[in-house]
């Protein structure tokens, strides 16, 4: 199978739902195929971060993205991992890939994946309850501790986006 195409960043910015998209489409992942993926994704919202002038916080958070994208696919495939709370992961992973969600992609860019990235933590905190942390840290990909990313975050979800976006996201999380 031909190997990734390049770092470059279209015109538009760099189109990471795509690549989600197909990595979904491939099936099965391996461990090395997952690593390359996650390493695309976070040179494209680099890029996008250095050629728009993002910095601070935003910046910081969307470096998140692909963090917790692939800490929930890897939770997917743990043995450890309750089926409900696979459930759960599923939909946020679902939340990642689908063009439809409360900020898209299409419209904002790489800054509408911070809803995805809000729902991704709150999914995470609902699954700790019956998954032990030290199952998250062992497929942190992210700097720092997991558990202090997920709580600061839960902490700056109503800054990083609208009060109500959050509100929806919370709501959408307790139907499950």
């Amino acid at each position: 199978m031909e190997e990734p195409r390049s770092n470059e960043i279209p015109p538009n910015g760099p189109d990471i739902e795509v690549r989600v998209r197909e990595e979904v489409a491939r099936g099965s992942v391996s461990r090395d195929r997952a690593t390359r993926f996650y390493d695309r994704i976070r040179t494209s919202i680099h890029e996008f971060n250095e050629g728009k002038g993002v910095v601070g916080k935003t910046a910081e958070y969307l470096m998140l993205v692909p963090d917790m994208f692939m800490l929930l696919w890897r939770l997917t495939t743990d043995s450890r991992v309750a089926g409900k709370d696979k459930v759960l992961l599923g939909t946020a992973i679902a939340y990642f890939i689908l063009p439809f969600d409360l900020v898209p992609e299409a419209i904002v860019g790489p800054i509408g994946y911070l809803d995805d990235l809000v729902f991704a933590v709150y999914v995470l905190n609902k699954i700790l309850t019956s998954t032990d942390i030290s199952i998250l840290r062992q497929h942190w990909s992210g700097d720092g501790d997991v558990l202090e990313t997920i709580q600061r975050v839960l902490t700056t979800a109503d800054t990083l986006v609208e009060t109500n976006v959050a509100s929806r996201l919370k709501k959408m999380l307790k139907r499950s």
